[in-house]
């Protein structure tokens, strides 16, 4: 494999982590909620506005809240480890072909 080859793996590395990170934050959102933490606490506005929009997406295309349970974090993580595997293949495949 060429150095090129190397490049673009570790560029699909980089792009897996920061899905993985983001995965962490919905999680960490998702344990805050049944906590109902301050609202106006920095580290809690901070969480909320880096997940309200990817939820109000998902609300937007499906219903997520069943017998008062949100299930739009339990979908955006598995949508996103769908998208890391599928990522990570089509980097490997790149990188192979160069």
């Amino acid at each position: 494999m060429s150095d090129l080859g190397i490049a673009v793996l570790q560029l699909g590395g980089i792009f897996t982590g920061i899905i993985n990170v983001y995965i962490w934050v919905l999680i960490i959102n998702a344990l805050l909620s049944f906590v109902n933490p301050d609202p106006y606490n920095p580290v809690v506005q901070f969480l909320h506005r880096l997940t309200q929009p990817a939820y109000s997406f998902v609300r937007k295309f499906m219903r997520t809240d069943f017998n008062g349970l949100d299930l739009a974090p339990l979908v955006l993580i598995i949508g996103l480890q769908v998208v890391t595997v599928v990522v990570s293949y089509i980097f490997s495949l790149i990188a192979s072909s160069i």
